[in-house]
C-alpha cells in the first residue's frame, strides 16, 4: 500500500512508519504547516494515489493548558483536519480510507460506567475538541471515503507520552498513586496502536469511532503497583490532586485526575487480535523488563 501520514514523527507516526516499512509498504510523511500547504496538498493529492491516509498530526496535550496553549491544541486539531479532509474531498484521486486520531478524552471523567463507542460525549475541554476534531474527519466521509476516528487510550512507550514522563519518578522510588487512586486508566501497548491502525487499513468493515485501547482497563492503583513491580521499586507516596494542580492547572483534572473504564467494543467484534491483554506484560515489553 502507499499510505500518507501527518505526524510520522511523533509517538505513533514513528511506529507506525517503520512497521508499514519494513512490511513492504511506501510511506510519505506530511506536515499540516506553512501558508501554501493547503496548494500543495492538493497537488500532491492529484499527482499521488493512496490507499490509505493516517492523520495523527496535532499539539502535544501532556502539558501545562494556558490559554494559549488550548488554543493551540484545538486549533492544531480541527484546522489541520479541515485542511486535509478537504482536500481529500476535492482530490479526483480518493484513498480508500482516511483515519484519522481522536482520543477517549471523548467521553470526559465518567468514573466506574463503562464506556463504548456507543456512549455519549462528557464534559470538558477535550470532549469539545474531540467531538469537533472528529466532526471536521466528516468531510471526508461525505465525499465517500470511508473514514475511522481513532479514539486512543493512555499509550504505553518508553519514547514518549505518559509512561515516559512517569518513568523517572518511579525510578527513583518517587512513584505514586494519584489521589485515591481509584479511577480508571485506559491503557495500550505501542505495538496493538500500530496493530490496530494497519488492521483498520484492511478492514473494510469499520468505521466511525474506534476505541484505541486494550480490553481491560485499570484503576490508577492498580497501574501504581504493577508499574513499581515491573522496575522494583517502592510506590508508597500517594501524589494529591491539589500538588498536580498546582503543576499542571486544568490539564490535571483531564488528564490525570479524571478516569474513564474504556473498551474496544469495535475492535472485538470485527476480531481484532490484541497482542498485550493484561498490563504487566505490556509494561515489560515496553521497557525491556
Amino acid at each position: 500500500m502507499k499510505v500518507l501520514i501527518t505526524g510520522a514523527s511523533g509517538l505513533i507516526g514513528s511506529h507506525l512508519s517503520s512497521f508499514l516499512s519494513t512490511n513492504g509498504h511506501t510511506v510519505f510523511p506530511l506536515s499540516l504547516r506553512g501558508e501554501k500547504r493547503n496548494k500543495e496538498l492538493l497537488s500532491l493529492l492529484n499527482n499521488e494515489a493512496f490507499d490509505a491516509v493516517v492523520h495523527l498530526a496535532g499539539e502535544n496535550v501532556a502539558q501545562r493548558w494556558t490559554p494559549e496553549k488550548m488554543a493551540a491544541i484545538k486549533d492544531s486539531r480541527i484546522q489541520g483536519t479541515t485542511i486535509l479532509c478537504t482536500a481529500l474531498s476535492k482530490t479526483n484521486r480518493r484513498p480508500e480510507v482516511l483515519i484519522c486520531a481522536s482520543g477517549i478524552g471523548f467521553y470526559g471523567n465518567r468514573g466506574n460506567e463503562l464506556i463504548d463507542e456507543k456512549s455519549q460525549r462528557g464534559r470538558g475541554f477535550l470532549a469539545d475538541v474531540c467531538e469537533e476534531w472528529e466532526e471536521a474527519s466528516q468531510i471526508a466521509a461525505k465525499a465517500g471515503i470511508r473514514v475511522v476516528n481513532l479514539r486512543i487510550g493512555v499509550v504505553l512507550s518508553k519514547e514518549g507520552g505518559a509512561l515516559a514522563k512517569m518513568l523517572l519518578p518511579f525510578e527513583m522510588g518517587a512513584g505514586g498513586s494519584i489521589g485515591s487512586g481509584q479511577q480508571y486508566m485506559s491503557w495500550i501497548d505501542i505495538d496493538d496502536v500500530v496493530g490496530a491502525i494497519y488492521y483498520i487499513m484492511t478492514n473494510k468493515s469499520l468505521s466511525g469511532p474506534v476505541n484505541i485501547v486494550a480490553p481491560r482497563a485499570v484503576t490508577n492503583a492498580e497501574f501504581t503497583k504493577a508499574f513499581g513491580r515491573v522496575l522494583n521499586r517502592p510506590t508508597l507516596i500517594p501524589i494529591p490532586p491539589f500538588a498536580l494542580r498546582l503543576l499542571f492547572g486544568k490539564m490535571a483534572d483531564e488528564l490525570l485526575i479524571a478516569g474513564q473504564k474504556v473498551i474496544p467494543s469495535k475492535l472485538h467484534a470485527s476480531d481484532y487480535k490484541f497482542k498485550y491483554l493484561e498490563l504487566e506484560p505490556s509494561l515489560r515489553h515496553v521497557l525491556n523488563k
